[in-house]
């Protein structure tokens, strides 16, 4: 038994890890794939065998483990700075020294090219391991110094057994619900699983349901709606980016600095999902009318889609689902304001989803 045991699938990752152990680790990682599917977990799991002390690593406290993070939208230059200070470091306790670099594809260019330096001649003591959720922002100087290590999306049956145990009271039909929305990501699902983002979530389905049911709908209101969850995720992010930055005695204009980077990262996180649900809402809509109910990803409002598919809602359903998935991808490329972007999507949604009575 080692520390890959209790990761859920990627038997690719873990054979590739497991034959690194066995025969003699590179020098440099990347860990590479979708969000939420175990890629922390199995880099702080490859640091514990490495350096022998899962327990401590786990917690964050070896002496040979250096861990760096993004604290909001990057990773600076200043970051890699120190982790160059201190990878010329012999190793206090192991044999070696292991640098983990969660969330590497933000590191802006002038990071990336400090790091390149000394993933081109590392010392001999050191592996690095890079874990990002895309490797696309990643320069090619910095991918090919690297032995990549891929990452799949996890499958439903092991986002729902990771839901069951950690919520074991929920009905059969929440599981299969929250599974789906999370879409093989066990952070999501952990997410949903929080009572404000319970409420969020049932906010959020009574926006897009008012697209088509509300007479009085009012594309503004429902953009508030979205706008409101984003504050509320970014407070609790926010908050903790001060608990974290506490111990850290950082002069007031780095922690203040950080804090605000983590409240724009977790506003633009619940933004992102939001919309993914929203289209997904209305995709259902369309699943529900085509008579395929099993393929439905909210489960357990299955009633109220079958209340509201109809043929007739069918294009117009499609268009709208179309219609936020460019909304995302709009968001995702580019620096656009929320608020004028999401009213501008809700008076396209309306226009899709309207009965005749109601658009009169």
């Amino acid at each position: 038994m080692d520390g890959f045991d209790n990761l859920p699938e990627q038997d690719e990752a873990k054979r590739l890890l497991r034959a690194a152990l066995r025969e003699a680790p590179a020098h440099a990682y990347l860990f590479h794939g979708p969000a939420g599917v175990g890629k922390r977990a199995a880099a702080l799991a490859f640091a514990g065998e490495l350096l022998g002390d899962a327990d401590r690593v786990g917690r964050q406290i070896h002496p040979d483990l250096y861990v760096l993070e993004p604290v909001g939208d990057q990773i600076r230059i200043d970051d890699i700075r120190s982790l160059r200070r201190d990878l010329h470091m012999r190793p206090f306790e192991a044999d070696r020294r292991v640098y983990l670099l969660f969330s590497a594809e933000t590191m802006n260019e002038d990071a990336a090219d400090a790091l390149l330096k000394d993933l081109e001649e590392p010392p001999p003591y050191v592996v690095v391991v890079l874990v990002a959720d895309e490797i696309g922002p990643l320069p090619e100087t910095i991918r090919s110094r690297c032995q990549l290590v891929p990452f799949r999306r996890l499958s439903e049956r092991a986002v729902r057994e990771a839901i069951a145990g950690r919520a074991p009271g929920l009905a059969p039909d929440e599981v299969t619900a929250l599974a789906r929305v999370a879409a093989g990501r066990i952070d999501r699902a952990e997410r949903l699983l929080d009572e404000p983002a319970v409420a969020r979530r049932r906010r959020l389905l009574e926006t897009a349901r008012s697209v088509y049911l509300d007479a009085d709908f009012d594309p503004g209101g429902a953009a508030d709606a979205i706008l409101e969850s984003m504050r509320e995720r970014g407070d609790d992010a926010q908050g903790d980016a001060e608990e974290a930055c506490e111990p850290l005695g950082l002069p007031p204009k780095e922690a203040e600095q950080r804090v605000k980077r983590a409240r724009r990262g977790g506003e633009r996180e619940e933004l992102l999902a939001s919309l993914d649900e929203l289209a997904a809402w209305y995709r259902d809509l369309v699943v529900v009318a085509a008579g395929a109910e099993s393929a439905v990803i909210h489960f357990d409002r299955l009633g109220e889609l079958a209340d509201d598919a109809s043929r007739e809602r069918m294009l117009g359903a499609e268009r709208a689902a179309e219609a936020v998935r460019a909304s995302w991808r709009s968001f995702e490329e580019f620096n656009i304001s929320p608020s004028l972007a999401l009213e501008a999507l809700f008076v396209q949604l309306r226009r899709e989803l309207a009965s005749p009575a109601l658009a009169a």
